[in-house]
This record gives C-alpha cells, structure tokens and sequence, in this order.
C-alpha cells in the first residue's frame, strides 16, 4: 500500500502538464525511434561488408522505423519527425507557424542524438571497417552510415531534383491518407500504411541521393559527424 502511494505521488510529480513541452518531448523521442533504427540499418549492412544485412534489410529498417516513430508518439505531437512534413502541414493550415521552428530545432536536435547514439552502439564496427580512418569517400568510407550523398555520376542539380520530387511524393501520399474525405484507412493501421508509403519511394527513387526525404534526417547526423571526426568534408 505504501509503495502504490509512494508510486502514484512519484508520477504525480514527474507528470508534465504543459502542452508544448509534451509535443517536443514527443517529437523528440519519435524522431529518436526513426533515427536510431534507420541509421542502425546503414551501420549494420555497411560495417559487416553486407554479411548482415544489405540494401533491402536497410530499406526495410528505414521504412518501419517510419511506423514506429508514429506510434512512438502520433498521438502527442502528430509524430512529424520531418522538417518538410512540418512545413506542409503549416501551408495546409493544419500546424500553427509559430511552432514550426521549434518542431524543426527538435526533430534535427534528436537526429543528432541518434547519430551519436548508433555511433556508440557501432563504434568498434565503424573502427574496424574503416581501419582505423574516419572518411566520406573510398571502399571503408563510413560517413554514408550517417548521413546521405549522392552517386558519383548525379550532379548537384539532378539531386536536388531527386529530393524534391521524393519528398514532394511522400508529402502528398501522407495527405492523402490523412484526407477523411479520400479513402480511409482502417484507423490505427494508418503508420503501417505510411511506412508502405516510404518503402515504396526507397525502392523507386534511392538510387540517386539515398533517399532521405527528410532535411532533419540528414543535417543533424551530418553535424555529428563533422564533430565526431570526419571533418567538414561531409559538408562538400
């Protein structure tokens, strides 16, 4: 009896009332659940020599780490997770302006704590494959487990082209699904949907830029890893 008490004041004042701060504690943690899974899935097929994994098991790590983030906390901050969902859901009129920039500040803050996090979690792989040299570029190059480049033959315009047109694919397939007046989907089943959604453009559209769809996915384990010791190189 003593213990329940002792638990229910505990949770009493452990409980945070504030709505905003729920929301990016939420946006926080759901990108964390997106990051950590699908930087996980680079880490894993590229540290093993793709013994453990390859291009398939990391579009598929990518995609449901997606499903996971939304349930992570879709309920608290609608779980955007993406700079460009944000931004979309402020033109729809769907998400208040003045919140954008504090979403975007904890979606890339949480993208940085991922990258550090796979890299704790990785960090005797990443040292061994890459024999013991931190690159972007050559056979042991490990900065592609963090962050996206593209191929060797896509010009910065062509590239840009390419996210432009995934993300774009991704933000109109999300609205679709969330219309009430289209097609509905059974309700709770709606992150498996749009985790089927960004399988679909990975194996579409990830030849080219790596598919990141996502500008916090890319920038803040590109921080990390400029910090970390690959230098501003993973900027060129």
């Amino acid at each position: 009896m003593g213990s329940t008490s002792f638990l229910t004041r505990t949770r009493g004042l452990l409980r945070i009332r504030n709505q905003l701060v729920r929301e990016c504690l939420g946006e926080l943690l759901s990108t964390f659940m997106l990051m950590t899974i699908t930087l996980g899935s680079a880490a894993q097929k590229i540290t093993f020599f793709e013994t453990k994994g390859n291009l398939l098991t990391s579009y598929l790590g990518g995609a449901l780490a997606v499903m996971v983030g939304i349930y992570t906390a879709g309920g608290i901050s609608g779980a955007h997770m993406n700079p460009a969902f944000s931004f979309a859901m402020c033109l729809m009129e769907q998400f208040p302006w003045w919140k954008f920039p504090i979403f975007v500040f904890m979606q890339t803050l949480s993208s940085f704590i991922s990258a550090g996090a796979v890299y704790v979690l990785y960090y005797d792989a990443i040292w061994h494959y890459s024999n013991g040299t931190l690159t972007v570029y050559g056979p042991r190059e490990t900065a592609s487990i963090f962050a996206t480049y593209p191929a060797d033959q896509v010009s910065l315009a062509n590239g840009f082209l390419d996210q432009v047109i995934g993300t774009g694919v991704l933000i109109v397939g999300v609205m679709g699904l969330m219309d009430t007046r289209n097609k509905p989907v059974p309700k709770g089943l709606e992150p498996v949907v749009v985790a089927l959604l960004v399988l679909s453009i990975e194996c579409s559209m990830g030849a080219n830029c790596g598919c990141p769809l996502n500008p916090a996915r890319d920038i803040g384990p590109r921080l990390f890893t400029y910090v970390a010791g690959w230098g501003p190189e993973v900027f060129r």
